[in-house]
Parts: structure tokens; C-alpha cells; sequence
């Protein structure tokens, strides 16, 4: 183990901090005081920040996607990117804003994502904020991301190699003990440059609770973002640090081009307006957008704030001018670029070697074929080809209909929903660059739909209470305005819904039948989700009426969608009629 990895494995075991105490966190390769602050070579000290968000372990060139019409990202290619970037930089910082693990591509999730954090250990990332996808297996396997080990229940992957560790900290200042009151991880990390202190404060979005299983972060508080960075404002300036970045996972909706700022709204409008004018700059994420934004803080200075999109396909270049007189930096100066991860350069070959080990055990264990379609089974998309996660989809009500089959036998459930955000991939007739032929779906393409090994329970729960989740689809201001749950053939409904400028104003869920029979609110029935949803995930609050002691439980849902496909393939998109939408 080198000094570097040892020391910031040790700062990673370090037991996490109190607010009240972060002052004796240790400063990162800072100097005693007083060293190097006299006569400085120039009044102004350029730093380069190079950020990205949103990584998801898209380590192939394949699964990542475009940007426009370039093909883009991959972990060659980004790490290629990247070493451009700083090529002739003397201080140059590479940062992310979250959710580097968790809804992986089966390569990385297969394995637990220990190779995203070997891929972005050999591209040398130097910090990051928690997101909320590090918290989708718990604290605990967070912990064991940053600090190293066997997986408890899987073992060592090599054991002749075993999983070190992230080279860098991951920082969450937001997310605090309810019984002692201390961050889970380091709140913030401070960095020195030729004399120059920069602060980098982390931080996930304070509804991460609705977007992660509960069982994994009970005892764990999510607390306000601009309120947990104003108060290490001081924190910092006590130690003499005035230069400040956010790195937050959350972010903003826009309209317009990877590299502008045109049509925002969203979450970090609010945050920014009440951030401390101490801080600097504030880097992005969560939404998956990309935006090059000069923003207003409240005392009417400029502040830049910018995300990367996702998976690798952006990288945000930040230049700074730190002004060694005020050991503060010169805002009037900073200048951003968003840049495409096109795949043009030379791969890099330590993030090959990376891809070169993984892919043997992968292959043997994703081509196996585990079912047959007739046609594309996807999720719903936007105009753009997006995501849509506010439209009735094919594969969400596919993977409900395999959740009924897997339960309806064994606790005798009546019906299935199934959350947008858990679809994580489409079914395509096609066959893939691998050779399984026409219509075959493998072990790969189901993980891939399906990559969290969520556990499914069959709940006793009221007509009216089922009625009640379809109204919750109109989610609360701040995040997507509505999203579309997955239903079971045999559930049908009417709705009517309000959308007005990206929020859900109103909903009407009407004519609820199952199996064309009127749903009785008094009346019981058996429902089948996975423990994301029956833990209240995604603001359906009404699942958390239903005691744990009533769960029956399901299995997981991956091999739920892979029997089904197995034994009653091949199986056609079930159509999106079952809801009928009215204007």
C-alpha cells in the first residue's frame, strides 16, 4: 500500500465528525500555519477543477450513450479526456458530485461496483460527495466502498487481489447520526496549492430517504443542504480557508444545450438563493442535465454552478484565479467549459487492463440466456429519446406482471406495482454485439433492467389505500412531478393529471377495476412491490401504513422477471392501455 493510499484510508476510518467538531478534521495536505504564506510568487494562482457527476459505472464504451449525435463516455475514454485536460495544469483537482456506484450497467453491479471504484481510482479522482445511490445497499456497504473488503455475503471477487478501497474521500456533511449527532462520513476536504487552501464541502440531496431502501439507512439523518454548508462556512474560515466549493447531488431541469444555461429550474435554484455568499462555486448533479450556469447569490455576486450530465459523457472544466491577498477566489474570473467524452482520442490503457479483468467472469456469468421476447420491451422515452419516467412503459408493467406471476401462487397476491426508477434498462429484440441471437434476453440484459436485488413482499392493503398510491404518483414539488407506476394485467384506471411548469398540481384517479371488477375501498387485497416501495421510496407514503409483520415475502425481484421470462416466454410488450389517460 502506498503512503498516499494509507493515509487516506486512515482518514476514511477515522470515526465520522460532528458538526461541532469538524474542526479538528484534518486538512489535507496542508502546511502549519504560517508556512508558505509570505511573499508569493504572483497575486493571482490558477487552479483547474475538472468534474463530473452521475458515473453509474458506465465503464464500457457501449452503455453509455451520446451526447447530440457524438458517441460519448466510457472509462478509456474519459480517463483519456481527462489527462488531456490537465495537461500543462500545475494545480489541477479532479472532483465528482455523486452517484459514481449504484444503478450500474451489469460489468460494474455484478461485482458490487468494485470495479467503478478501480476505474476511478486509476483516473485519479481526488474527491467526491456521497449521492443517493451510495446509500442504495446501506451504510454499511458505503463504508466498505471507501474503506475496502470482502463483500460479507460474495467474498473477494480476487482473492489474490482483494478490493481495496477508494483512493479518494467520499464526503457527506449532510448525513448525521440521529443518536450521536456525526456525519457518516467526513463533511468536507481541504486541498493546498503552492500556499493556496481550497475547500470542498460534500453533500447528497436531503430527500435521499424517498430514493433508497429505509433499511439501510435507519439511525441516519438527511438534513438541508444549504443549511448544513452555511454552517461550515465558519467552520472553515476558523482554519483561515475562504475559497469554498460545494459539491452537491442535486441539481436543476434545463432546456437547452449541454454546454448553457438556458430554462432552469429545479431544486438548486432554491439551494444556491440561500447558499452563504463564502462559497465559490457549486458543482451538480442528480437530473442527469447538463448546464454551464453564472448564477446570483444573495448578496448579488456572480456564482458559477454547473453539472456534467451522466455516465461519463461531460466533463466540466472550472478554471479558478485565486487571489492570494484575500486567499479567496477572484468569482469575476472564473470560467467553465463543459466538454464531450467523445471517443476519438487514444483508450487508456491502465482503464482497459481494468475492463480486461472484469469481463472474463462477467461473460461467463451475463451471456447466459435466460428468456426469449417478441419485440422490444422499453421504457417509456421522452420526444428526445430520454428516460420518461412520468409515462406508462412497457417494461415497468412487464416486470409487474412477472412480480404477480412470481407471487400470485405462493401468497396469493391480486396485483403488482412496480417504481419508474427501478427500470433501469430496455429489452431489445435485436441481438446484442455478444451473438445471443434474435429475441434471446441474457442474464446480463435482465440485470441490467433490474441491477438493485430488491426484495419483493405481498402486503395486505385496502382499495382505498391502493387508490391513495396511484393519487401519490403526483409527487411533491422539488423532484420529477410524476412518476408512473407499473402495473399487473388485470388493474386498470382512469387518470387525469396537472402539470404546470414542472410541478404536479392535481390528480384524479378514477374507475380503479381489477379484472374488470369496481376496486371496493373498504375491501382488502394482496399486493405485490419490492422493499423499495413498501418502505415508502419515492414519496408512496401510503406503504409505510402497512406493518413490516405483514410482508410476505417474494424472493428477489431479478430472478422474480427471470423465471417468468424462463418459463413463460417468449413474452410480447403487454402494452401501455392499461391506464387510460383522459385530457
Amino acid at each position: 500500500m502506498t503512503p498516499a493510499r494509507r493515509g487516506r484510508r486512515v482518514l476514511a476510518l477515522l470515526p465520522a465528525l460532528a458538526l461541532t467538531l469538524a474542526v479538528a478534521l484534518p486538512v489535507i495536505g496542508a502546511a502549519p500555519d504560517g508556512v508558505g504564506k509570505g511573499n508569493p510568487a504572483g497575486p493571482l494562482l490558477d487552479i483547474q477543477l475538472l468534474a463530473f457527476n452521475d458515473y453509474h459505472g458506465h465503464l464500457e464504451p457501449t452503455t453509455p450513450g451520446t451526447v447530440g449525435t457524438t458517441t460519448a463516455g466510457g472509462s478509456e475514454y474519459l480517463a483519456s479526456h481527462l489527462a488531456g485536460l490537465r495537461a500543462g495544469q500545475r494545480n489541477s483537482l479532479t472532483v465528482a458530485a455523486g452517484d459514481l456506484i449504484g444503478g450500474t450497467p451489469f460489468l460494474s453491479g455484478l461485482f458490487h461496483d468494485e470495479p467503478s471504484v478501480d476505474s476511478l481510482n486509476a483516473m485519479g479522482l481526488d474527491v467526491s460527495s456521497v449521492g443517493n445511490h451510495e446509500f442504495d445497499e446501506g451504510v454499511t456497504e458505503l463504508l466498505r466502498m471507501q474503506n475496502g473488503g470482502c463483500h460479507p455475503d460474495d467474498g473477494c471477487y480476487f482473492p489474490d487481489e482483494p478490493y481495496m478501497g477508494a483512493d479518494f474521500p467520499w464526503l457527506a456533511a449532510n448525513v448525521v447520526s440521529e443518536a450521536t449527532g456525526e456525519t457518516v462520513l467526513p463533511p468536507y476536504w481541504i486541498k493546498k496549492f503552492q500556499g493556496a487552501e481550497i475547500a470542498f464541502i460534500g453533500m447528497t440531496l436531503e430527500g435521499t430517504p424517498a430514493l433508497v431502501a429505509q433499511s439501510g439507512i435507519d439511525g441516519w439523518d438527511f438534513q438541508d443542504e444549504a443549511d448544513t454548508a452555511n454552517a461550515l462556512v465558519p467552520v472553515l474560515r476558523r482554519q483561515g480557508v475562504e475559497a469554498i466549493v460545494v459539491l452537491l447531488h442535486e441539481g436543476l431541469e434545463t432546456s437547452g444545450t449541454y454546454d448553457d444555461c438556458v430554462g432552469i429550474s429545479g431544486p438548486v435554484a432554491d439551494i444556491q438563493s440561500r447558499l452563504d455568499p463564502e462559497i465559490d462555486v457549486m458543482i451538480t448533479g442528480h437530473t442527469h442535465q447538463a448546464y454551464n450556469c453564472v448564477m446570483t447569490d444573495p448578496a448579488g455576486e456572480p456564482r458559477r454552478v454547473t453539472s456534467a450530465l451522466s455516465f461519463g459523457r461531460i466533463i466540466s472544466e472550472i478554471n479558478l484565479k485565486y487571489d492570494r491577498r484575500t486567499n479567496d477566489i477572484r468569482r469575476d474570473l472564473v470560467t467553465a467549459t463543459n466538454h464531450v467524452v467523445d471517443q476519438t482520442v487514444t483508450p487508456d490503457p491502465a482503464q482497459t487492463a481494468i475492463l480486461d479483468k472484469y469481463r472474463p467472469v462477467a461473460d461467463l456469468i451475463g451471456n447466459r440466456p435466460v428468456g426469449l421476447i417478441t419485440a422490444d420491451i422499453t421504457r417509456a422515452k421522452t420526444g428526445t429519446g430520454s428516460e420518461d419516467r412520468g409515462s406508462e412503459s412497457n417494461a415497468g408493467n412487464m416486470i409487474a406482471d412477472a412480480q404477480l406471476w412470481a407471487t400470485a401462487t405462493n401468497n396469493g397476491a391480486e396485483l403488482a406495482l412496480m417504481n419508474p426508477g427501478g427500470v433501469r434498462a430496455d429489452f431489445l429484440y435485436a441481438s446484442s454485439a455478444k451473438g445471443e441471437g434474435d429475441g434471446v434476453v441474457t442474464y446480463a440484459e435482465a440485470f441490467n433492467m433490474q441491477p438493485f436485488g430488491n426484495l419483493l413482499s405481498t402486503i395486505p392493503m385496502t382499495g382505498q389505500q391502493i387508490i391513495d398510491v396511484l393519487e401519490e404518483q403526483c409527487q411533491p414539488p422539488g423532484g420529477r412531478p410524476f412518476l408512473h407506476l407499473g402495473i399487473s394485467n388485470g388493474l386498470t384506471y382512469d387518470l387525469s393529471k396537472t402539470i404546470t411548469a414542472g410541478v404536479c398540481t392535481s390528480i384524479t384517479v378514477s374507475n380503479v377495476e381489477l379484472n374488470g371488477v369496481a376496486l371496493d375501498p373498504a375491501l382488502p387485497y394482496m399486493v405485490t412491490v419490492n422493499n423499495f416501495l413498501a418502505d415508502g421510496g419515492d414519496n408512496f407514503v401510503t406503504f409505510k401504513q402497512i406493518p413490516k409483520t405483514d410482508r410476505i415475502g417474494g424472493g428477489e425481484d431479478l430472478q422474480a422477471m427471470i423465471d417468468y421470462l424462463g418459463s413463460e416466454g417468449p413474452i410480447s410488450p403487454p402494452g401501455t392501455d392499461r391506464v387510460n389517460e383522459l385530457p
